[in-house]
């Protein structure tokens, strides 16, 4: 395996080329400066890291049991709490941590009773990616995006593909530290109108991701998250605030799939997409069709219904297709037909913009105008080949296209 500094060497020789499907960074100044770190340990980390949010101890607590326990949680007998314990209420693990422990991401810490981000400003992936790659397929289509992703992640799904950052310790790669306002100047030296914070979950840096994201408003440019939507509401709304689209990996329609196949629950994500939608934020969805665990017609069926019923026809679904990976390598890719009957019944429902993903040159890949039925976005693979629309409506019949295009 690589290491972070022979990654890096490698992304400062690589040549940038043109129409690539996902660039790496040519030679910012900040990446430059990563050749020359030296390996981390753990205390480099901690040393170093800022001061989380969005956590609580039983002594800022008081007597609020509230504060630290979700209401209808099953409370044991009186108990002494230590002082130095935490309680994280950033992501819907609510995990409690001892001194010198971390969360089930990896990327949070309790030191000495005090919570902080071992990943702030410790970016491990930095690429220039197509917005479709996202994906975004009503967001400025055919622009690209300055995406970047640290290590850990609050879920173990056994299909992920990233799973060398998500499921990594900060300390497990050589790193450097970058401001945000370093990641500012690379998406504009790169000319990129957008900022994508994804690869890992992005809720494990969201001090980092916030701080980025208001400096790229205040410079012009625009920033989005790839989440799985596990994160408590007072953090997500903060994070709405800042960013201008999220998209949200819905992997199942049941708890029984998140429990066994993700370490996660059901209830915690549709919470989260509902929040988005209502926040006005620009929100994607996306369902990786797994064969065998969550393809089944009543299970897609049951998503299809509850976007329709709980986020009306507007937001964009994509049934995207797996391809074995990480713990699920027994698996075969999803029939590509069963993708086409997700779609097939979420446009049956009502749903104007329902996509196969993973299947280069599909018809399912273009925008199609829902009054006229006519191609208004035209893509191959990750690229936008014709769009047809005028100031975000349809050039054939004037409809309104769903999304943010300017």
């Amino acid at each position: 395996m690589f290491s972070r500094r022979d990654l890096l060497r490698h992304a400062l020789a690589a040549a940038p080329v043109a129409g690539g499907a996902a660039l790496l960074v040519s030679t910012p100044r900040w990446l430059q400066a990563a050749i020359a770190s030296q390996s981390l340990t753990i205390q480099d980390f901690v040393r170093t890291a800022p001061k989380a949010r969005y956590w609580t101890t039983f002594a800022l607590a008081g007597s609020d049991c509230s504060a630290c326990h979700t209401p209808g949680e099953r409370l044991g007998k009186p108990h002494t709490h230590a002082a130095s314990t935490v309680r994280c209420l950033l992501c819907a693990q609510g995990c409690t941590i001892k001194t010198g422990a971390r969360g089930r991401c990896r990327a949070r810490m309790n030191v000495n009773g005090e919570l902080r981000s071992l990943v702030y400003g410790r970016p491990l992936a930095v690429h220039i990616d197509p917005i479709e790659k996202k994906p975004f397929y009503h967001f400025l289509p055919g622009t690209d995006a300055f995406s970047l992703g640290t290590a850990g992640c609050p879920l173990r799904c056994k299909f992920c593909q990233n799973w060398t950052l998500s499921q990594a310790s900060p300390e497990d790669n050589d790193t450097q530290y970058v401001a945000p306002g370093g990641l500012v100047s690379g998406a504009l030296s790169n000319k990129a109108p957008t900022i994508a914070f994804t690869y890992n979950e992005p809720t494990v840096f969201t001090e980092y991701l916030l701080d980025t994201a208001r400096e790229a408003r205040t410079r012009g440019l625009r920033s989005v998250m790839v989440s799985c939507g596990f994160m408590n509401e007072a953090p997500l709304a903060e994070m709405c605030a800042a960013l201008d689209a999220i998209k949200i990996d819905l992997k199942g329609f049941s708890e029984d799939f998140y429990r066994k196949v993700s370490n996660a629950e059901l209830k915690p994500v549709l919470r989260s997409i509902k929040q988005v939608a209502r926040s006005g934020v620009h929100l994607e969805i996306v369902n990786l069709v797994v064969p065998t665990l969550n393809d089944d017609k009543a299970t897609l069926q049951g998503l299809v219904d509850w976007v329709a019923g709980e986020l009306g026809f507007d937001v964009p679904v994509h049934f995207t297709r797996f391809h074995p990976d990480y713990q699920l390598l027994n698996l075969p890719p999803t029939p590509i037909a069963t993708l086409e009957r997700a779609r097939d019944a979420a446009m049956a429902r009502g749903l104007h913009y329902a996509y196969v993903g993973n299947v280069p040159d599909h018809p399912g890949n273009h925008t199609y105008c829902p009054k006229c039925g006519k191609i208004v976005i035209q893509r191959t693979g990750f690229f936008v080949d014709q769009v047809h629309m005028r100031n975000g409506a349809c050039a054939f019949c004037g409809a309104k296209i769903a999304g943010v295009f300017a």
